[in-house]
């Protein structure tokens, strides 16, 4: 078997994205192996080669997306980067085509959304173990959390058209990221979480 090049792994990244952005018009069923190709600027040929079937190259756009979710999450939280204006920053302008995808996803009922979403509940769970209360259902908060969050990526142009701007575009997205911050109690979150969050957003703000 010869080595993977350079050539291929870009060849493969403009094919993901290609079908990742069709997906999202369109959704998975009326997307076709030669759309995507024509798209990419490839053969029907090159993308079965890269991915086999349309069903392998949906699993390879959900696993990406995962793993882009875990990625900024692990920055996020556990590296403490909330509050820092170049994080936010970076994902103001690199996750909108994703989480595009990942609400169509949702909506179309992909096996690897629903892994998404049991893996972001699972999260979510374990953070809010750390609230002190013993009565509290963490399980169903999360679950419910969870889904309110995701309203938002489903719902997105909806709350694009009530709000009068793209909520992917940074003005908007702050807003949103600022009345969520607003509909919780701090203690809910995590208070050292929520302040990190809030100052980052003021941050983002005051630089605008």
């Amino acid at each position: 078997m010869r080595p993977i090049s350079e050539e291929d792994l870009t060849t493969r990244a403009r094919i993901r994205d290609a079908a990742m952005g069709l997906f999202t018009e369109q959704g998975f069923k009326a997307t076709t192996i030669r759309g995507i190709a024509t798209a990419a600027g490839v053969s029907p040929g090159l993308v079965q080669h890269h991915f086999g079937t349309k069903e392998e190259l949906r699993q390879a756009c959900d696993e990406y997306v995962l793993g882009y979710m875990r990625e900024q999450a692990g920055l996020g939280v556990t590296g403490r980067n909330l509050e820092k204006p170049e994080f936010i920053e970076n994902v103001h302008r690199t996750a909108p085509p994703l989480m595009k995808y990942l609400g169509r996803a949702l909506v179309d009922g992909s096996p690897g959304a629903a892994a998404m979403f049991a893996e972001l509940v699972n999260v979510t769970e374990e953070h809010l173990a750390g609230d002190e209360n013993p009565e509290a259902d963490h399980r169903a908060r999360a679950v419910v959390l969870t889904a309110m969050k995701l309203g938002i990526t489903v719902l997105h142009e909806h709350v694009s058209r009530a709000l009068g701007s793209d909520v992917y575009a940074a003005p908007a997205a702050l807003r949103v990221g600022k009345a969520q911050l607003d509909l919780f109690r701090p203690e809910f979150l995590g208070r050292e979480l929520f302040e990190q969050a809030r100052k980052g957003l003021a941050k983002v703000e005051g630089e605008r």
